[in-house]
């Protein structure tokens, strides 16, 4: 393995120390709790967004703290939830008079770490409400979870509740505007190559050099099947095929597409897989409307994509085109 680690205990907190040295301005780093959050946080005026899952997603989901989008994260180690205490002290410190939210990609470490943070919140007299997101349409259920997994579709969950939040809707509505994006989000994600998790120092499955897996989880759990590598028409139109397929989304329909790297593939293979995916919506007749191509929630250093696709109508495509500012990026 050939990382920059020093001791893989210590990868988590030395990213993280990293994070907010490079954005003193915006974010603070609290290691006593894994939190980062913003300097500005909490304001009285607005709910506080709170979310976190295992690291080694990034920039999911500390990297995506900032105006617009989040106002802590609180993450694990590598691949694995956060402590509920940890949590739980977030989401004290960042109690804002209209309430806390907190999103939850749908893992069965991170939904009992966050409903019990919620609960001893609740008991402290803190107004807080849950949100699970499960936005992955390649397995019913994995090694992580009961039900769909929650993967990159929570970027668009993340900026829409975040929007809504700065223009100071409360805790009830930025909930409803979560949930119904949710409800119109899929994705689908392929593995070329495993990744490799610096406590492990090897990969963590077996891929031949000649195949590929359909429908992988974030954290490496089997997809929907192995299967030989085919060209990248075809392999774009069986993610994109899962995807349309699932809601259904149907002709006339606009939507926002993403294609999201895993954190080991080329940005000019993404975009080619873009170009593709694009080529192939308007086929079907289906208008993208937002188009994202980058790495939203990756997988360490696993070579692959997922397609997202997210139905839009006014009231979403709105609080979408909100901008936001996150470290190295502005939405």
């Amino acid at each position: 393995m050939k990382k920059f680690v020093n001791d893989p205990k210590d990868y988590v907190s030395e990213m993280l120390q990293g994070l907010a040295l490079a954005n003193p301005d915006t974010l603070r780093y609290v290691p006593e709790y894994n939190l980062i959050i913003r300097v500005d946080a909490p304001r009285e005026n607005k709910v506080s967004i709170v979310q976190g899952s295992g690291s080694g997603h990034e920039p999911a989901h500390v990297m995506t703290v900032g105006k617009g989008m989040l106002d802590a994260a609180c993450p694990g180690d590598v691949f694995s939830a956060p402590p509920a205490d940890y949590v739980y002290e977030a989401v004290k410190l960042v109690a804002s008079p209209k309430g806390v939210l907190l999103l939850v990609n749908n893992y069965t470490g991170d939904r009992m770490a966050f409903e019990m943070a919620e609960e001893l919140s609740q008991a402290d007299g803190i107004t807080v409400r849950t949100l699970f997101i499960d936005d992955d349409v390649s397995v019913q259920d994995s090694t992580y979870t009961v039900g769909r997994r929650g993967v990159a579709g929570n970027f668009f969950v993340m900026k829409a509740v975040g929007a809504a939040a700065e223009r100071g809707a409360d805790l009830d509505e930025v909930h409803r505007i979560g949930e119904k994006v949710n409800s119109v989000t899929r994705t689908m994600g392929m593995a070329l190559t495993a990744c490799t998790p610096p406590a492990k120092g090897s990969p963590l499955f077996e891929l031949p050099d000649d195949e590929v897996e359909m429908g992988v989880g974030i954290h490496g759990e089997p997809g929907r099947r192995r299967q030989k590598i085919q060209p990248a028409d075809t392999l774009v139109r069986e993610l994109l095929t899962a995807v349309v397929e699932d809601l259904p989304y149907t002709t006339g329909d606009r939507v926002a597409l993403m294609v999201n790297g895993l954190g080991g593939t080329p940005i000019s293979e993404l975009y080619l897989v873009y170009g593709l995916a694009h080529k192939q919506l308007v086929e079907r007749g289906i208008e993208i409307r937002h188009s994202y191509v980058g790495e939203y929630c990756t997988s360490l250093d696993m070579a692959g994509a997922s397609i997202t696709l997210v139905r839009l109508d006014d009231e979403i495509s709105d609080l979408l085109a909100e901008p936001a500012q996150i470290p190295n990026h502005v939405f």
